[in-house]
């Protein structure tokens, strides 16, 4: 329960990272966030069962694929609303409608990989594909090791990169930042491709955890945003801690009241999420990060 708990919370948190990274730039709640994972995840369904890869073999086609899809949904949706002044409604049911696009051609793809090829493209699940150590599935090392880098690696790229202080740039005052040559719709693309990657790289991984099928990414968008709401959406290094904290809460919660009260309770554990999300809401609508906790601390 622990070892699942950790992996979830891991994927969990990577998802989480990447969405924040699109609301920061462009400010638009990605409705299709979901599905880019989903997208990862047939694509391991596909080069796994299909081509008979290494299941690890399908993480950067899965990241490609993501970032690629995430772009497309930058440059020829959102990009030319924004041009014509579309306010923030309208951008997210674009994406939203974006959603629905992808969750069709996903059951497409499904049936196609059904009738084809005579494998389960609905409610499958890949453990059996996994490696071991110690006993252990390798998602178990791969998954925390991958959270880690990616937050790692936003932190190297926005703060130790010219083009990472310029994307800062841009999206803390994206007309100053187009005024001193920063060509701030390359930023915001390159935002997109890399939070639609990591989505992707996410979901790639999913499969050897859960069951999962056309749907998992509607599934999934919930835990998303909570996560990224409770961390702070405006926060990277939030989002992360929030996926850690949700996720690690909805799989232990879970997995303790199941033992009490019984397995029936494990059906409703989108309510553990839906529960920290609208506390924060309530009490810290800038998530967590906005806390003062030095000041709270040291009055203890």
């Amino acid at each position: 329960m622990f070892r699942d708990a950790i992996i979830f919370a891991a994927l969990l948190s990577m998802l989480s990272t990447s969405l924040t990274l699109t609301y920061m730039t462009t400010k638009v709640p990605n409705f299709a966030h979901g599905n880019f994972a989903t997208i990862g995840i047939y694509m391991t369904l596909l080069l796994a069962k299909v081509l008979k890869l290494n299941v690890y073999f399908t993480l950067i086609p899965s990241l490609i694929v993501g970032g690629v899809v995430a772009l497309i949904l930058y440059l020829f949706v959102l990009k030319p609303l924004m041009d014509r002044g579309a306010n923030y409604i309208t951008l997210m049911i674009a994406t939203i409608a974006y959603d629905m696009i992808l969750f069709s051609f996903l059951n497409i793809f499904a049936d196609y990989l059904t009738r084809t090829f005579k494998i389960p493209a609905r409610l499958f699940i890949l453990k059996s594909l996994d490696f071991r150590v110690m006993g252990q599935p390798g998602l178990f090392i791969i998954a925390p090791l991958l959270a880690v880098i990616s937050v790692i690696s936003f932190y190297l790229l926005l703060n130790k990169t010219k083009f990472g202080i310029a994307m800062r740039a841009a999206i803390e005052n994206p007309s100053l930042a187009s005024v001193v040559g920063i060509n701030v719709n390359l930023t915001y693309a390159v935002s997109w491709f890399i939070s639609g990657g990591l989505a992707g790289l996410a979901g790639a991984l999913t499969p050897l955890l859960i069951t999962c099928d056309t749907n998992t990414g509607m599934t999934l968008i919930v835990h998303i945003f909570a996560a990224s709401i409770v961390g702070g959406l405006t926060n990277i290094y939030g989002a992360f801690f929030g996926g850690l904290l949700i996720g690690l809460a909805e799989r232990l919660g879970t997995g303790y009241l199941s033992l009490q009260v019984g397995t029936w309770i494990i059906a409703y554990r989108s309510i553990i999420p839906l529960a920290f999300m609208v506390v924060t809401l309530l009490f810290a609508p800038k998530g967590l990060t906005s806390i003062p906790w030095k000041k709270i601390l040291r009055r203890r």
